[in-house]
């Protein structure tokens, strides 16, 4: 037995010896180089582009375990300007060989050295990147695998000393757009790899010779990979402006995916980080001095089936942003949201007025051309639910404050119920609906608005100087359609306009009363602006097919009574109204209510909404004078003292006898 020991002994040590011998010495005596063809084709035809490796290739199997490659070049598909697609400068890679036996991993060097990366698309849109493995790729495509519970690595640890690549270039070119960027320096290196410990690594670039870098940790990721919690932290820093932070946890990242985050973007200057990489800026604003400074901060919880974000903070140069929102069920959205702004000027981030002209101009399609039908199937889906509230808000030059809107969509009906807010020491609510469960949208909006001073508004609003007073608005307005002439055209609803203590600017009927010459333009104007004061003005309005009409406007004034007939096209943008107001005989005040006598003056009231004209009835007056039995015109003329040219009626001259067809 101790001899058959002896010998056991003596063949295992020599079995051991010449493993070790092997190799040793096989890297030694074996020339691998003359194998680099072999090497070369396999590779060309694994990726469908031609390889070649330039320099030599050095191996060791002891105690490093080990391949050293350098000049390795793959090419470019043909027709492309530069040959190669990738280079390397040289590769290189050494694992201990002793450890392996205890299921041990010890890379002491893994290093890529100068890598070359050129990222083409030609004029023609053709990019260098695809195609890669061609036939070859397609023969070896497998259905795929259902997916398996992670049952660990196979090693019981890990350690690499040196994991880097250095001086790395990367060029991406785009012929279509014209564009071409470098990202150069490429240093990427890890430190205290390993399965028990925190993993360090820093990346630094120059994008277009401007910084970039990462630098953050991860782990320990442990021995089973992708199951447990693993801690992570990076910070970006880019072109000396923009820095964000983003950390947390990643719990079970094979099997359930959860993840805890915090990200935070530091304040920075978009128009400066545009600045510094020597691009024009993508937004064309009102006001050159915004988007100067952006920041946000929010924590985002979550797994493949939902998303959570809570304590949201944005800023926007002086606006502040609190916000929250949720969504799941992503192939049938559920989302909610909860918003507060303190204020904004979203006039100052409007594109400038010839930019906005432009815009609508190209946006305007030719007459007669067919706009596809939209598909509103993928909005029937969602399910939102959420509020917002802002201090002020000010577009197109209208300031609103302390607004409150709630949204709830679901099924295709999105309805606001309702939109809140302070508007020119009045106040005002909005209930509306966009209904898109049938193929063509349905709007409703429901306004309910008082105290609002009239004047502030519509100067803000557009420029003009029309109507003072109290405004008090109710209406119930509904359409249909989703190109602006088509919802016009079908616009309908009803409601009524109240104006209190106010005048209209523009007019003065009680100075038509007392001088027609005066008032429409017969003889020089007074360099006073015109104007007639009411204690109420009131508008009840009907809307049919874009057409807006009222049959009982009427004006309570100290001088004069005036009620108002007519429609005005809000599709063709065409005013057509008669005015007929009546003088009062004294003057009591605006609280008086008694039937007061007078002679009717009715006034016309036509042109475009932009461009409106104003002119007596003369035909109307005429009317009223015979009706009181009146033929001759010096008689007319007498009952209309003042109200008429000195020099005759319409193209009747003195001493003429009427006799008109005025449809008596």
């Amino acid at each position: 037995m101790k001899r058959a020991a002896k010998w056991i002994g003596v063949i295992l040590g020599a079995l051991v010896l010449l493993c070790v011998a092997a190799i040793i010495l096989v890297p030694m005596l074996v020339d691998l180089n003359k194998y680099k063809p072999v090497i070369e084709k396999k590779v060309s035809e694994a990726t469908g582009r031609p390889f070649r490796l330039g320099g030599e290739i050095k191996l060791s199997l002891f105690p490093w375990a080990g391949v050293n490659l350098s000049d390795l070049h793959l090419g470019n598909p043909e027709g492309f300007k530069e040959k190669d697609f990738a280079s390397v400068k040289s590769f290189e890679v050494r694992v201990k060989v002793m450890p392996l036996i205890r299921k041990a991993l010890e890379v002491e060097t893994f290093v890529l050295n100068t890598p070359r990366i050129y990222l083409h698309k030609d004029s023609k849109g053709r990019a260098n990147w695809e195609g890669f493995g061609g036939k070859a790729a397609e023969k070896t495509k497998s259905p795929p695998e259902a997916e398996k519970t992670p049952s660990g690595l196979p090693l019981a640890a890990l350690a690499v000393g040196e994991f880097a690549v250095k001086d790395g270039y990367l060029v991406m070119q785009d012929d279509t757009s014209g564009t071409r960027n470098e990202v150069s320096d490429i240093n990427v290196a890890f430190k205290d790899v390993s399965l028990d410990k925190p993993i360090g690594f820093n990346i630094s670039a120059k994008m277009d010779g401007k910084p970039l870098s990462v630098d953050g940790m991860v782990g320990p990721v442990g021995k089973m990979p992708g199951m447990g919690p693993v801690a992570f932290g990076i910070t970006v820093k880019a072109f000396g402006e923009l820095a964000a932070t983003l950390k947390g946890k990643v719990v079970d990242a094979a099997v359930s995916r959860r993840f805890d985050l915090d990200l935070e973007v530091s304040p920075f200057s978009p128009r400066r980080l545009m600045e510094s990489l020597g691009r024009k800026f993508p937004l064309a604003t009102s006001d050159p001095e915004v988007l100067k400074k952006f920041s946000i901060a929010m924590h985002i919880s979550g797994d493949p089936s939902r998303l959570n974000i809570v304590n949201g903070k944005m800023e926007l140069d002086s606006s502040k942003m609190d916000f929250s929102a949720s969504l799941s069920e992503f192939d049938r959205p559920k989302a909610s949201f909860d918003m507060g702004l303190d204020d904004i000027d979203l006039d100052r981030y409007m594109p400038p007025a010839s930019e906005d002209k432009k815009e609508n101009r190209q946006a305007k399609a030719p007459e007669g051309q067919n706009k596809a039908k939209s598909d509103y199937s993928a909005l029937r889906k969602h399910v939102i639910a959420g509020t917002f509230k802002a201090g002020s808000i000010k577009i197109k030059g209208v300031k609103a404050e302390n607004i409150l809107f709630t949204l709830d969509a679901r099924d295709g009906l999105f309805q606001i119920k309702p939109l809140r807010m302070d508007l020119y020491k009045g106040n005002m609510a909005l209930t509306a609906q966009y209904d898109v469960r049938k193929d063509t949208p349905a709007i409703a909006a429901q306004i309910k608005a008082a105290g609002i001073q009239a004047r502030p508004l519509l100067m803000d609003m557009a420029g003009k100087d029309l109507i003072e007073g109290t405004a008090n608005v109710t209406a119930d307005i509904r359409t249909i359609g989703e190109d602006p002439m088509v919802i016009k055209e079908n616009l309908d609803g009803a409601g009524e306009l109240l104006f209190n203590d106010g005048a209209i600017v523009g007019i003065d009927l009680a100075g038509m009363l007392r001088n027609l010459t005066v008032s429409f333009g017969l003889e020089k104007e007074s360099a006073q602006k015109p104007r007639t004061d009411f204690s109420e003005l009131k508008i009840p309005f009907k809307i049919e097919k874009g057409v807006a009409s009222t049959d009982g406007t009427n004006i309570t004034s100290p001088l004069l009574r005036v009620s108002a007939v007519g429609k005005a096209d809000l599709v063709k943008e065409t005013l057509d109204f008669r005015v007929e107001p009546m003088a009062v005989a004294t003057l009591k005040g605006q609280g008086d209510t008694k039937e007061r006598s007078g002679l009717m003056v009715p006034v016309l009231i036509k042109g475009t909404f932009s461009s409106p004209s104003f002119a007596p009835d003369l035909e109307g007056m005429l009317k009223q004078g015979l009706d009181k039995g009146l033929s001759d015109p010096a008689k007319i003329k007498e009952q209309f003292k003042g109200l008429l040219p000195e020099k005759g009626i319409g193209n009747f001259p003195e001493g003429t006898k009427l006799k008109l067809p005025l449809g008596r």
